[in-house]
């Protein structure tokens, strides 16, 4: 997986080295506060801190002020950087102090530490200055501010603390048989050893006692000092307003999450993007607001959504971190500067691929059929049909089978059952012969045509196999609910399981999983993913996104404090509710289709005036699409000249290019195709009021029926007087005539581009009638055409990536067919004799001017025939070809680099005559200046290979490299139609070994103008040397070759009955009438593959549109 860019600015790096430094400091002075023994002088470690200013000591005091310093900074409270700069400034004046030689009490303290205060003073100080600017430049990253009031509870818990470690130590003296006057002496030597001054000893009391005691003074500086810094309450709490606002951007935006319902339980608060159309949703715990899932909403806003949340956070001091986000929210938040970590896949059911039938699901379907010989019965039902009685009944039985555990959930949970606000959830209940429920599943809405999960129970006495079959019984009834996909379970760690139970696994991994089996008892983690994958799902991953990688910890634990692994005090629950009036606008929400306005494209204030103007034309009693009325007298195009030397009734259609109006007298350009004609309308002629509705009502664009005369204007233009006219069709959007240039535009819009270019049509046109003469020559030569199926189950007929499919009804995957030469080839062994194929294949690859992922192909089969007599008739079809496209046996040829601008100006070769027949080893040898054949040496092929920038793969052998060869070196510089002939056996899977020549097959390409047109074979018919080619495809295929073969069984039987000899040909018909008519493939093809526009379509600015 790419690991999303994530995006730090100077600041935010120094504030994450700032708080990483003093996360450091904590941990060490803690190793050393447990460890270390009391040292008359600093350790290295300490006195490299000292240089920092950082107040590294093996003392609690120490441990403690780290720490609470380090909290801070992690929350970005200002209060943090407050206390970084007070430690700068003590060192600074320790630093002058000792600099002016000054003998004070801090000076003799200092001195008490060792040689630090009389040796890196100075330079401490100077570590002081620097660390003061840095941190003024720094303190924007640290706008966190502390609890408001917090001062009261924390005097309050010193004061309440204090009064109780002065009574235990009062008591535990008195215990001890010590005189209570040795109190002031307990605290003073406490609060010594404390601080690493002197040791933790006192003649009279005991050792536990001043332990006792430093105990409970430690806890209560500790505690008052985290009721100071504790993190603000949330101000953007549940309300009922906040969650119906939730449910209109899931109603408009909910299908791509499925975790989004769960946005709103109502401990969570949120924050709302600036325009409204998004939001981000949390809960504070232990310092961290911790978001779930994706955001709410507009993708597009999702930006905004996540930065009012981030400030949020840094203004009350929370650490931000999102739970279980996915992909696309993850490269969201890494955007953002976030950091993104790897949690684990959540799986996804198809319904329409779930089958029980398959042998890889016999777990399930055996433990399904145990559980209904069971006797137990399944319903699957919305909540809105289900008795509030039994609703709560389910609930009980939930809470029931729960066994006293934690609820556990918070990503993937919505914490709350049989809310009337939940009426579109789905529950799967499993019940005995008696009536008893032993199963629930409960699963919330995802989007318009999905479930997500949300509880999963079943009684400690159900039948084994009860979650399987309320699983399979909801897959089954799917359909009848709408449901389309379901999230079934999430699982953490997946990756690491899924790689331990490979062959060969490293040693890491295994390890790894060892490790999560441990926990595996507390949290299911290993057991969880058993139990999901048998389901046979897809997965999705899930992500962790958080800010600074010292803040991981904390994340992690209030990640797993939130989803209920780890015990935490004071657990919110959803106590919330909506009343009658806002139960209804949640249930309208629920039932309101998907927001029309998301899914439309941005229309621009011209179409909306046309939408007018349509509707404006209707209430006139005129319909802007009426039914047709026969075929015109006549085309634009076709008008004779004599028609305009006399008055000649005639109607035509058209469309209106451009609107002149002139009063009384109108004028107008009617277009078909590369025809036009000037259309005059008089008052006098067409009435005034349908003169005055052509004026309001008719557009650049619009397709219109006029009944005329031939005339001509006062000017003596020829023209169309008009006496009726009638609306054919009117067009939303202005038509661009003359000014569509863009490439983008004229692809992806292609109806337009041939309205404002008819030179399209034309080539459309040539392209039919080439293809017609064609079947014509075919079918006078005695070749029938057959039709075979373009669905396969088994990838075959051709080395190309094909596209996969998959048929519901029998659960088997299919691939649409790369070429139909299998088939055909059966129908040869059944003795239909002469055949050819004309017809539609598919390849997984790009287009480019020479490629389509769709394209047409002509396959012919002549029984008793060889590659020779397929090159005779290939030359045939092609100067047929030419022909119809020319009138004569004659084609552009120009080289691969030029650019194909159509036939205009271009020269047209002379292609009648015998074409050149070329071995493809002597093309081969020619082009790289040596004798190649199949005998040259490997380490020669690929010399020359490297020589001539050839790309090869590992796998080749050295037929593959000549043909390599041949494809880079000779086809690009061959212009004059050539049949390359006798290609290595190794690329050629299908095809007779050569007669003569071992190694070779008999196999030609014609080439024309650099590029490949055909191709034909002297068919292989023996069924066991077939059987071996297509066996040796196949382990390419298995090792991973996309492009290689598979051994269809069905054809190989079929050989076996024993097929004729046989020549077989196949021409690109794309590529040949890309020739002819010298444009690039797109121009010939109705509509060449577009990449889809990405998000929402907008046509406000496009020039096709208005």
């Amino acid at each position: 997986m790419v690991r999303p860019r994530r995006v730090a600015h100077a600041p935010h790096r120094s504030a994450r080295i700032l708080t990483g430094t003093y996360a450091v400091a904590t941990v060490v002075a803690l190793v050393l506060a447990l460890v270390g023994r009391h040292r008359p002088h600093p350790t290295a470690v300490e006195e490299f801190f000292g240089l920092l200013n950082v107040p590294v000591a093996p003392t609690v005091v120490s441990v403690v002020l780290l720490g609470i310093t380090t909290r801070a900074l992690l929350g970005r409270k200002r209060i943090g950087l407050w206390l970084v700069a007070a430690f700068q400034v003590l060192g600074l004046a320790l630093g002058t102090v000792e600099l002016l030689r000054s003998q004070l009490p801090l000076d003799e303290m200092w001195e008490s530490r060792g040689s630090l205060g009389r040796g890196l003073d100075v330079a401490a100080a100077l570590v002081a200055v620097a660390a003061l600017w840095w941190l003024h430049r720094t303190r924007d990253e640290f706008t966190g501010r502390l609890q408001r009031g917090s001062w009261w509870p924390t005097l309050a818990a010193l004061a309440v603390g204090s009064v109780a470690t002065l009574g235990v130590a009062w008591l535990l003296i008195g215990a001890v048989g010590a005189p209570r006057s040795q109190v002031r002496a307990v605290v003073a030597t406490v609060l010594a050893a404390l601080g690493g001054v002197s040791r933790r000893s006192l003649g009279l009391i005991p050792p536990w006692v001043i332990d006792v005691v430093a105990v409970l003074a430690t806890l209560t500086i500790l505690g008052a000092l985290l009721l100071f810094v504790a993190s603000a309450r949330p101000r953007s709490r549940w309300s009922p307003d906040r969650e119906l606002s939730l449910r209109r951007l899931l109603s408009a935006h909910g299908a791509d999450d499925s975790l989004g319902y769960f946005a709103t339980r109502r401990d969570k608060s949120s924050v709302f993007s600036a325009d409204g159309r998004a939001a981000v949703t949390y809960r504070v715990i232990g310092g961290v607001s911790l978001a779930s899932a994706d955001p709410i909403g507009d993708p597009d806003s999702w930006a905004g959504a996540i930065a009012a949340w981030r400030a949020e956070a840094r203004e009350f001091g929370w650490v931000p971190a999102a739970l279980g986000a996915s992909e696309r929210a993850a490269r969201s938040y890494a955007a953002a500067g976030m950091q993104v970590l790897l949690m684990g896949d959540e799986a996804i059911l198809d319904p329409a691929r779930y089958d029980l039938r398959r042998t890889s699901m016999s777990d399930v379907r055996h433990a399904v059929k145990r559980a209904a010989r069971a006797g137990l019965t399944v319903q699957v039902r919305r909540q809105d049909d289900i008795a509030a009685p039994e609703l709560h009944s389910l609930s009980r039985h939930a809470d029931a089978w729960r066994a006293g555990e934690v609820e556990r959930g918070f990503s993937m949970a919505l914490g709350r059952s049989d809310d009337p606000a939940d009426g579109r959830i789905v529950h799967v209940t499993a019940r005995d012969g008696d009536g008893e429920l032993v199963g629930l599943l409960s699963f919330v809405p995802w989007g318009r045509g999905g479930l997500s999960l949300d509880l999963m129970r079943r009684s400690p006495d159900a039948p084994s196999g009860v979650t399987e079959l309320m699983v399979s019984e909801l897959m089954a009834r799917a359909r009848s609910l709408g449901i389309s996909r379901a999230s079934l379970n999430f699982c953490l760690f997946r990756g690491v399981f899924e790689d331990a139970s490979r062959l060969g696994s490293r040693p890491l991994t295994r390890l790894n999983a060892s490790v999560l089996g441990l926990f595996d008892r507390f949290w299911q983690l290993e057991r969880l993913h058993r139990a999901t994958q048998k389901y046979e799902p897809q997965w999705s991953p899930r992500f962790l996104c958080h800010d600074d990688t010292v803040a991981l910890p904390q994340v992690v634990l209030a990640a797993g404090a939130a989803e209920g692994f780890i015990p935490w005090p004071h657990r919110r629950t959803t106590t919330g509710a909506l009343d009658e009036a806002q139960l209804r606008e949640a249930a309208r929400i629920d039932e309101a289709a998907a927001d029309a306005q998301s899914l439309e494209p941005r229309r621009s204030e011209q179409f909306r005036h046309r939408l007018g103007t349509l509707e404006r034309l209707r209430q006139d009693g005129y319909d802007g699409y009426p039914v047709g009325a026969g075929q015109p007298s006549t085309s634009i195009g076709a008008l004779p000249p004599e028609a305009w030397r006399r008055p000649t009734p005639l109607d035509v259609v058209g469309r209106v290019r451009d609107v002149r109006d002139h009063g009384s007298v109108v004028f107008a350009t009617l277009v078909d195709g590369a025809a036009a004609v000037q259309l005059l309308l008089d008052a006098a002629v067409v009435t005034r009021a349908r003169l005055d509705a052509f004026t309001s009502t008719v557009d650049s664009g619009d397709l219109i029926r006029v009944e005329a005369v031939t005339g001509a204007s006062r000017t003596g233009t020829p023209s169309l007087v008009v006496r009726a006219w009638r609306m054919e069709a009117k067009s939303l959007h202005p038509i661009p005539f003359g000014a569509l240039r863009d490439p983008a535009l004229r692809a992806r819009q292609r109806s337009t581009e041939l309205l404002v270019h008819p030179s399209g049509i034309a080539l459309l046109r040539t392209r039919s009638e080439v293809v017609a003469s064609i079947r014509r020559l075919l079918g006078d030569e005695g070749y029938l055409e057959v039709e075979t199926p373009m669905l396969h189950t088994v990838h075959g007929g051709a080395t190309a990536r094909p596209f996969r499919t998959y048929i519901n009804a029998y659960g088997l995957d299919l691939s649409l067919r790369i070429a139909p030469e299998l088939y055909l080839k059966r129908l040869l062994v059944a003795g239909m004799g002469p055949i050819f194929e004309l017809g539609r294949n598919f390849r997984n690859e790009g287009a480019d001017a020479t490629h389509n992922p769709e394209f047409t192909s002509l396959e012919v089969y002549q029984p008793h025939g060889d590659y020779t007599s397929m090159r005779l008739l290939a030359e045939r079809i092609v100067r047929q070809a030419a022909r119809q496209a020319h009138g004569a046996e004659v084609m552009p040829l120009p080289t691969r680099d030029t650019a194909r601008t159509g036939t205009q100006g271009a020269e047209l070769v002379d292609i009648s005559g015998e074409w050149p027949v070329v071995p493809v080893l002597e093309a081969v040898s020619e082009a790289v200046g040596r004798r190649v054949d199949l005998d040259t040496d490997m380490d020669v092929l690929i010399g020359l290979a490297q020589t001539h920038d050839v790309a090869l793969r590992p796998e080749m052998g050295a037929g593959a490299v000549i043909e390599a060869l041949y494809a880079e070196l000779v086809e690009p510089a061959t212009m004059h139609p050539t049949f390359y002939t006798d290609f290595p056996v190794e690329t050629s899977p299908l095809t007779h070994p050569h007669r003569s020549r071992p190694g070779l097959v008999e196999r030609w390409d014609l080439v024309i103008a650099g590029l490949e047109i055909g191709t034909a074979y002297s068919e292989l018919t023996d069924p066991v040397d077939q059987r071996a080619r297509l066996t040796e495809q196949s382990l390419k295929a298995a090792a991973g070759d996309v492009e290689a073969m598979e051994v269809d069984e069905d054809f190989l039987l079929a050989l076996e009955l024993g097929m004729p000899p046989s020549g077989g040909l196949g021409l690109g018909i794309d590529r040949l009438i890309m020739l002819l008519t010298n444009t690039a493939i797109r121009s010939v093809l109705t509509f060449p593959f577009v990449r889809p526009a990405a998000g929402r379509t907008d046509l406000t600015e496009a020039g096709t549109w208005s």
